[in-house]
């Protein structure tokens, strides 16, 4: 695809796309860890939210503070954050979301010298009545703090603009991903990767104007011939921060269709409520989309969702990546195993760190499961 060249460098060095943006535009930038962080409100006080990716370093100085056990993707943010990689931002905000990522809030308020902090702490459980005007207040309350940490004034017309460019990037990304859904071949699961990667890092309406050209020319391919058959699966888990995943699937003769992941549906999933005001309607897209396992909208959601996804992309398996150590992750493991098996869905758990295993063995892994289906 056209323009791809930018897109990949932004996904695979976001620290560097930052610091050139900052330098290039003078704009404040403002780190985030999470999905739930609320993105609208940072571009509309005129800062380029960045979510933040651990460079998978060796890490040394993060161990003071953290267990050998603690998620690597938490310690690898510490450990760039000591190291100094990140004194480029202008602030970090941090979701109510895992237990280590909240007490990474704590420990990065007390040992980094640079930037603000914020915690924004949503509700965890989001379909009781008292849900919506806690997340409401919540987000009022961010709102507030950022004006005050960034020295500006946050309208509701420009909450409206942000909102207007993210449900146009949103509805983009869900446009790719329903063609490589159709046409697998038509994308690679590499560049989907870099694409949504990007969609965090990049000048959101840089890469709006990049992804109009890419749709356009991927729907002239959708029309060029006949798709290659392939064995189909949908990714299930929490970060998916390893490129070389995609082509190992694809080599061994499978394609990633659809995926529920916090660096992809999740992402991109849902629409603004109908609100006049533009903080209830930020609050309510919250409150309907795709959850993970950090929040909570009832008993057997996440996997009837799961199996919808499967059902509706007319995929054969399901390839859940681990990240070890991710407590939500894990413990949500065992009921959306037994909901696959239930439904005769075959499924594969993979248990990565911020380094994947040996190439060899998860090539066969990949290739032994692919050939069952």
């Amino acid at each position: 695809m056209k323009n791809m060249d930018k897109i990949r460098e932004a996904a695979r060095d976001p620290y560097g796309y930052a610091e050139s943006y900052k330098t290039r535009t003078h704009k404040k930038v403002v780190g985030y860890f999470c999905s739930y962080a609320p993105e609208e409100i940072i571009w509309a006080a005129g800062a380029l939210p960045l979510r933040i990716f651990s460079r998978k370093s060796g890490i040394h100085l993060a161990d003071r503070h953290l267990q050998s056990y603690c998620c690597s993707l938490v310690r690898g943010v510490l450990e760039d954050a000591l190291s100094g990689e990140l004194k480029f931002l202008d602030g970090v905000v941090f979701p109510h979301t895992c237990d280590s990522i909240q007490r990474l809030s704590d420990i990065w308020r007390l040992n980094v010298p640079y930037g603000f902090h914020t915690d924004v702490v949503l509700p965890v459980k989001l379909n009781t009545d008292s849900a919506g005007e806690y997340m409401i207040n919540v987000l009022k309350a961010f709102r507030a703090a950022l004006e005050k940490k960034l020295d500006v004034t946050i309208s509701d017309d420009a909450l409206r603009a942000s909102m207007e460019l993210y449900g146009r990037l949103r509805g983009m990304l869900g446009q790719i991903y329903e063609m490589r859904a159709q046409n697998p071949d038509a994308v690679s699961g590499s560049d989907v990767y870099s694409i949504m990667k990007a969609a965090m890092v990049m000048d959101r309406q840089e890469l709006l104007a990049l992804l109009n050209e890419a749709v356009l020319e991927l729907k002239q391919k959708k029309s060029a011939g006949a798709a290659i058959c392939r064995k189909r699966v949908v990714l299930s888990g929490g970060i998916c921060d390893f490129p070389d995943v995609y082509p190992m699937i694809e080599e061994a003769g499978g394609a990633v269709v659809w995926d529920d992941l916090c660096m992809g549906t999740r992402t991109f999933a849902g629409d603004f409520a109908e609100k006049k005001d533009p903080i209830e309607a930020i609050a309510g897209r919250y409150l309907e989309r795709i959850v993970c396992p950090a929040k909570h909208s009832g008993l057997t959601n996440r996997a009837d969702n799961l199996v919808k996804m499967v059902r509706e992309r007319d995929a054969q398996g399901v390839i859940i990546l681990l990240l070890k150590f991710c407590d939500p992750h894990a413990f949500d493991y065992p009921y959306l195993k037994n909901a696959l098996d239930k439904e005769g869905i075959p499924n594969l758990l993979l248990e990565v760190e911020d380094q994947l295993p040996p190439e060899g063995q998860l090539r066969t892994r990949f290739e032994a499961f692919l050939e069952m289906l």
